[in-house]
């Protein structure tokens, strides 16, 4: 089974959503975790917008990528540049993506505004979650 890793700066919102995404193409083909090069918390808004499509990530935890120093991922996914820049180098020679995806806390305006941003953000993670998942499925 092959090991993902989503990483992000704090482990609060865009890896979180693509470790729910993830998780939910990929079923039982791989194991999916995130962590972030901080600790935040998981972001309420974060959940929020996943649940309205479908996905529980209230379970979810914020993690420091130290916490997974001793797993050999054969994924791992940057989800921000300051991830990307941060990285830390894995054993066994995972496979590194990155995508720069805005980050949704950082959104302003109403309480409205923000959300929907949250939902834009979701749903580019969602997009690249599903062709990520199909594109290592396929070789």
């Amino acid at each position: 089974m092959k090991k993902i890793l989503v990483l992000c700066t704090g482990n609060s919102c865009r890896s979180q959503i693509a470790e729910g995404y993830l998780k939910y193409f990929a079923g039982n083909t791989a194991q999916v975790y995130s962590a972030g090069i901080e600790t935040h918390g998981v972001n309420p808004k974060a959940v929020r917008v996943m649940a309205e499509d479908g996905i529980d990530i209230s379970g979810h935890t914020s993690n420091h990528v130290d916490e997974y120093a001793g797993i050999h991922f054969d994924y791992v996914i940057t989800v921000c540049d300051n991830a990307n820049e941060s990285c830390p180098v894995f054993p066994g020679g995972a496979q590194k993506f990155h995508h720069n995806f805005p980050d949704p806390a950082r959104a302003t305006g109403t309480g409205q505004e923000i959300l929907d941003e949250f939902r834009s953000v979701r749903d580019m993670i969602k997009k690249y979650s599903e062709s990520f998942i199909k594109q290592i499925q396929n070789g």
